[in-house]
């Protein structure tokens, strides 16, 4: 069973994965350009994040406190 504060990191991953997509279906459908930056921000503020995030998951395996079940795959998912 993940540690709390593992399962958030991978809680975290998950959730950027999700704007990543919703960016990229955001973007494909827009009506105009005001949306276009609106998705363009999502998409900068998820990749930040999972950054972040994966930086935060690389400290915790090297300190030893990563649970070897709380392995995800941290790359964006294909909208189509």
């Amino acid at each position: 069973m993940p540690q709390p504060y593992n399962e958030h990191i991978q809680d975290l991953l998950r959730l950027t994965r999700e704007m990543m997509v919703l960016a990229d279906l955001g973007d494909r459908d827009r009506l105009d350009s005001s949306c276009g930056v609106l998705y363009g921000n999502l998409r900068d503020a998820a990749y930040k994040l999972r950054k972040e995030a994966e930086l935060e998951r690389s400290i915790h395996i090297e300190r030893g406190i990563w649970d070897a079940d709380s392995n995800i795959a941290s790359t964006p998912v294909d909208p189509s």
